[in-house]
C-alpha cells in the first residue's frame, strides 16, 4: 500500500472520534506501514480542531512538518464553521470538498478508513 486516507468526519466530540484520535491512528499506521503516505481528511464540525490555537496544533505541525502525514481540511466545512484558512495550524492544507477529494484519492488507489 502506498497511500492511506483517514477520514475524520463528524462533531469531533465524545462519543465520536476527535483529532487527537486521528493523530494517534496516523502514528500507528506509520509504524506498521513504513513508507506509506498517510493523509487525514477532516470534514464537518471537527475542522475547528485544526485551528492554530487548538489543543493539538503542535502535534499537527510536528507530523506535517516531518513529511510523514498530510492533513487536509474541507473548505465547505470550514465555511460552515466560519473558520478562515489563515487560522489553521501550520501544515494543514485545504481541499475544496472533502467528499470529492476522498473519491479522487481512492480512484488513484489510496486505501480508505473512516475514523
Amino acid at each position: 500500500m502506498s497511500a492511506l486516507l483517514l477520514h475524520l468526519a463528524g462533531p469531533g466530540q465524545a462519543p465520536f472520534p476527535d483529532l487527537a484520535t486521528a493523530l494517534k491512528v496516523a502514528a500507528n499506521a506509520l509504524d506498521e506501514l513504513p513508507g506509506a503516505e498517510v493523509e487525514i481528511v477532516v470534514q464537518g464540525p471537527a475542522v475547528t480542531q485544526l485551528l492554530a490555537s487548538a489543543q493539538d496544533a503542535a502535534r499537527v505541525a510536528e507530523l506535517t512538518g516531518a513529511g510523514n502525514v498530510a492533513i487536509s481540511a474541507c473548505a465547505n466545512s470550514l465555511r460552515s464553521a466560519a473558520v478562515g484558512a489563515a487560522s489553521l495550524a501550520g501544515g494543514v492544507r485545504v481541499v475544496p470538498a472533502a467528499i470529492a477529494h476522498l473519491a479522487r484519492r481512492q480512484g488513484d488507489g489510496a486505501a480508505y478508513v473512516r475514523i
